[in-house]
C-alpha cells in the first residue's frame, strides 16, 4: 500500500526543521466616504430660496389646514390633482410649447385665483426656461431638473417691463423659486412658496398644436 510520508525532506532537515509558510493577513479594508455631490440649482439658488424650497412640504400643509379651517374644503377637493401635495409624477420635464394656465393661492381669510392666461417652455443652450404671462403673475427663468426625475426647479423672476425678465440673483430681493412638476398627461404645477403670498400653485396644461 501507498504510503503519504510526512516527514520534511532530507535536505531540510539538514536546516534544521520543518518550515512552515505561514499567509499574510489581508489587509485592512479602509472605510470608504461617499459624497454625493449637490443638486445642480444649489450652486446657483441663494440659501433664501434653498430654505424656503427646502420646506415647502410644511408650507404646503399650512396653506391647506389654513384654506380648511376657512371653509375651502370643497375648493380644495375640486382642484384635484392640483392642490395634491402627493400628486408628483415621474418623468416631471414638459415638452417645449404653450400652456394654458392659471394660479390659485390657497389661504386662511382669501382664495385667490387668477383668469385663464398663457406660460411658455423653451430651450436656451439645451436647458429649459418657462415664462408666466398671467394678470399679476409675470415670471421668467430656467428650470433644473432633478436627479430624481419627479420634478424640476424653477429660478427666475418678476417681469418688471417689457417682456424680458432679469437673471436670477441680479435683483435678491425680487429672486423667485419654486418647484415643477408633472401631475397629469400633459398637466403640471408650479408651486411658488413666498413668505408674503403664502402658497401660488399654477397649473399648466399643454396647449393644442393648430
Amino acid at each position: 500500500m501507498l504510503r503519504v510520508s510526512l516527514a520534511c525532506p532530507l535536505v531540510l532537515l539538514a536546516a534544521g526543521a520543518c518550515q512552515t509558510m505561514t499567509p499574510s493577513p489581508p489587509a485592512a479594508s479602509r472605510p470608504s466616504v461617499v459624497v454625493e455631490e449637490a443638486e445642480a440649482w444649489r450652486r446657483v439658488a441663494s440659501a433664501r430660496d434653498a430654505a424656503a424650497l427646502d420646506g415647502l412640504a410644511a408650507r404646503w400643509q399650512q396653506a391647506l389646514a389654513a384654506a380648511r379651517a376657512a371653509g375651502g374644503a370643497r375648493r380644495i377637493a375640486a382642484e384635484g390633482a392640483l392642490l395634491s401635495a402627493n400628486a408628483a409624477l415621474p418623468r416631471a420635464a414638459p415638452a417645449p410649447g404653450s400652456y394654458r394656465c392659471r394660479y390659485v393661492r390657497p389661504g386662511g381669510s382669501k382664495w385667490a385665483g387668477s383668469a385663464p392666461g398663457f406660460c411658455y417652455i423653451g430651450v436656451e443652450a439645451g436647458q429649459l426656461s418657462l415664462a408666466t404671462e398671467l394678470r399679476g403673475l409675470r415670471l421668467g427663468g430656467y428650470l433644473w431638473e432633478l436627479r430624481d426625475g419627479r420634478g424640476l426647479i424653477f429660478l427666475g423672476a418678476p417681469v418688471a417691463s417689457g417682456r424680458i425678465a432679469p437673471a436670477y440673483g441680479e435683483n435678491p430681493g425680487r429672486d423667485v423659486a419654486g418647484r415643477l412638476e408633472r401631475i397629469g398627461e400633459f398637466r403640471y404645477r408650479l408651486v411658488l412658496p413666498d413668505p408674503a403670498a403664502g402658497l401660488t400653485i399654477v397649473e399648466l396644461i399643454a396647449a393644442p398644436r393648430p
